[in-house]
């Protein structure tokens, strides 16, 4: 306790360096102290007597109306603002929390030029439905690819080759399938998810158009993780982006309305990149060509072999799994997995551990305590047995589900 008591203020103090408040204890220590200047040195205190009780009482309601003083101050900032008030605080960027979205798959439609089709619905082997754009015309090469959206809103998947099954009968419409996987709706933006979009939108007016480009598809709607390659050279770079062009990869969200996106912000002259294509007609109805990258998911298996000690609990396991597996779900498209950076989400250390867990770095300390890490094993196929790194197009990222993780606990 730092003293002397009584302190001069027991409420919040705000000054050039942020916001500050004493600790309940100082709160308590300075009301007694006031307490014996009022009654005297000889008053009895203690945590079993009334009076005692009465302060400890007195000094909860300060220490409470404090915190919440904090709160609502921190509220203002995007960086420290939580739930609700960061919900509102991002408004003065455009932006709104994320609701729930749909999952959306890449379909191609087989059928005669020149048939339209009206508010097109197809579905999978589970008969689970998804809606085709309001209207899409075959065009005269037979074929269109177009965005399906799940009419039910979750992380409803599908694998490829199974939305095969035309629900609304037209005249030549033939064939429908989705030669890659569907992409599992959003839940609900996380804090920390729609801290690192408004971080982003903020390079929505930037100097650099790739910063421009980056800032404006990842805020549209569906998106999760992204990532812009650009490529200014006269060569092809590493990853075979063509020179002066640049490559978008995105997690999710409508290909056309990303494809509009990406006409829009892109440099005038520059060339897009990716399997994906879109054709965008800018106002006077000339048509552009669009292409771009949906993030391919590499599946990752872990073994995590841990020594338990005193007081190790299978609920601990499960934290640990649970912390991984958020781990890799925050990491950026195109990153190497490296096991010795899973060694922090092992130990249930690190803002992945806290947002999987919901509880605070020192109880996460505490917690790993209880068991030693004693190896990490990864790798592209079942029960790895090397903690070689895993390499990771850039056009992807790692998918490690808690189906995929085997925790070793050997004594």
């Amino acid at each position: 306790m730092p003293g002397p008591y009584p302190l001069q203020t027991l409420s919040v103090s705000i000054n050039a360096d942020g916001i500050t408040a004493p600790p309940f204890e100082d709160i308590l220590a300075s009301l007694q102290a006031s307490w014996m200047q009022i009654y005297g040195s000889d008053v009895y205190l203690a945590p079993d007597s009334q009076d005692g009780q009465l302060l400890a009482v007195q000094a909860q309601a300060i220490h409470d109306t404090n915190q919440a003083l904090i709160a609502g101050y921190f509220s203002y900032a995007p960086t420290t603002a939580q739930g609700v008030g960061l919900s509102s605080v991002v408004k003065i960027n455009g932006l709104r929390r994320l609701s729930p979205s749909n999952s959306t798959v890449e379909v191609l439609l087989v059928g005669q030029a020149g048939t339209t089709i009206n508010n097109g619905v197809v579905s999978d082997g589970f008969n689970v439905l998804w809606n085709l754009p309001p209207q899409v015309v075959i065009p005269v090469e037979g074929q269109i690819l177009v965005t399906a959206i799940a009419q039910q809103p979750g992380a409803i998947l599908a694998a490829p080759d199974t939305v095969t099954t035309i629900q609304t009968t037209v005249p030549g419409w033939q064939t429908v399938t989705n030669p890659a996987s569907a992409f599992p709706g959003l839940p609900v933006e996380s804090d920390a998810t729609l801290r690192k979009r408004q971080a982003f939108s903020t390079s929505l007016p930037a100097v650099t158009p790739r910063e421009t480009l980056a800032g404006a598809v990842a805020n549209v709607a569906g998106v999760g993780r992204s990532v812009v390659y650009d490529n200014d050279s006269d060569v092809y770079d590493v990853n075979l982006v063509p020179p002066h062009s640049v490559a978008v990869v995105v997690e999710g969200g409508d290909a056309f309305e990303l494809g509009t996106v990406i006409a829009l912000k892109k440099n005038t002259g520059c060339g897009t990149h990716g399997t994906t294509q879109q054709i965008v007609y800018d106002q006077e109805g000339v048509p552009n060509v669009v292409n771009f990258f949906f993030m391919s998911s590499i599946p990752v298996w872990v073994v995590i072999t841990i020594q338990p000690l005193t007081g190790y609990l299978d609920t601990t396991g499960q934290l640990i799994i649970k912390s991984i597996v958020e781990y890799a779900a925050s990491a950026p498209i195109g990153e190497d997995v490296y096991a010795s950076r899973l060694a922090a989400p092992a130990d249930l250390a690190g803002d992945a551990a806290m947002r999987a867990s919901g509880l605070t770095q020192q109880q996460l300390d505490a917690l790993s305590l209880q068991y030693v890490v004693r190896s990490i094993w990864l790798g592209t196929e079942v029960n790895p047995t090397s903690s070689a790194d895993v390499v990771i197009p850039f056009n992807a990222a790692a998918s490690v589900n808690a189906s995929n993780i085997t925790l070793v606990v050997a004594p």
